[in-house]
């Protein structure tokens, strides 16, 4: 790799995030680290290493200030290459829980805001540029209980499905990652996690990133992982009726692994 690309990525003082930026910089790469929590930001640029890693605190839902971001980026580093949108929002629970600006949350941050800073970037971004967006198994497949994040992660999937036709002839990449549940804080309280999200298997956020940077590298336009639980979403998707018999089996094995996880827990 081009030892002096610089990436984008947001959500990244903690968890998916950070794990790319320390994987992009590990391989020579420079970073622009994007999250709300400046002491934590800085505390993660000190940790990559300040000649290659640059904290811009900012919030994504400040849309004005996502636009500016590619071009101070660009002035600051010189150049940019990559955006990995990562960051995300999630409130588990049925619709009627949540008022209608927290569900419009979800969505600006996790659709809204990537296809601001998609678009920003372009400009900057020269042939054998890429994009990606991290969006979830629950893109793929509704999820009882993450309505609005479903539809957030499945409206994410569908942008990046369309604008890569849109500037593939400039030789710009676009794709998807949808991991299933990682072990880090987003998952939050295991008690509000949807049994049914816990009955794949749990992944790091290191594998995550390793995916993310695949699908840099080879211009991989989807990558599902676990890659059976992307299977099993798609037939999901595709075959309602399956997906209707397969619940309540997939729902005990989550209730179990759910239960296995709070007593690890309880246990460290």
């Amino acid at each position: 790799m081009d030892e002096s690309k610089v990436a984008i990525v947001t959500g990244a003082s903690s968890g998916i995030g950070l794990a790319v930026a320390k994987r992009w910089t590990e391989r020579g790469g420079r970073v622009a680290l994007i999250a709300r929590t400046a002491d934590k930001l800085e505390a993660a640029a000190r940790e990559l290493g300040g000649e290659r890693a640059v904290a811009f605190p900012l919030d994504v839902l400040d849309l004005d200030a996502l636009t500016a971001l590619p071009e101070r980026v660009a002035e600051r580093f010189g150049r940019l290459d990559v955006v990995v949108n990562n960051a995300g929002l999630n409130h588990r629970g049925p619709v009627e829980r949540f008022t209608p600006a927290q569900l419009a949350q979800v969505v600006t941050t996790n659709l809204v805001a990537p296809i601001v800073l998609s678009r920003a970037a372009l400009p900057r971004l020269d042939r054998g540029g890429s994009i990606v967006q991290v969006a979830s198994l629950a893109g793929m497949v509704p999820v009882p209980g993450e309505a609005a994040y479903s539809a957030s992660k499945a409206g994410l999937r569908a942008f990046a499905r369309a604008a890569a036709y849109d500037v593939e002839e400039r030789g710009i990449h676009i794709g998807c990652v949808c991991p299933g549940p990682v072990d880090t804080g987003f998952l939050g309280d295991l008690e509000e996690v949807p049994d049914i999200v816990l009955s794949q298997p749990m992944i790091s956020a290191d594998e995550v990133a390793r995916a993310v940077l695949q699908c840099i590298d080879e211009r991989v336009d989807e990558i599902a992982l676990p890659a059976r639980s992307g299977r099993l979403a798609t037939m999901a998707y595709l075959a309602p009726s399956f997906a209707r018999k397969i619940r309540p089996v997939l729902e005990r094995r989550g209730a179990r692994n759910k239960q296995a996880l709070l007593a690890a827990r309880r246990r460290s």
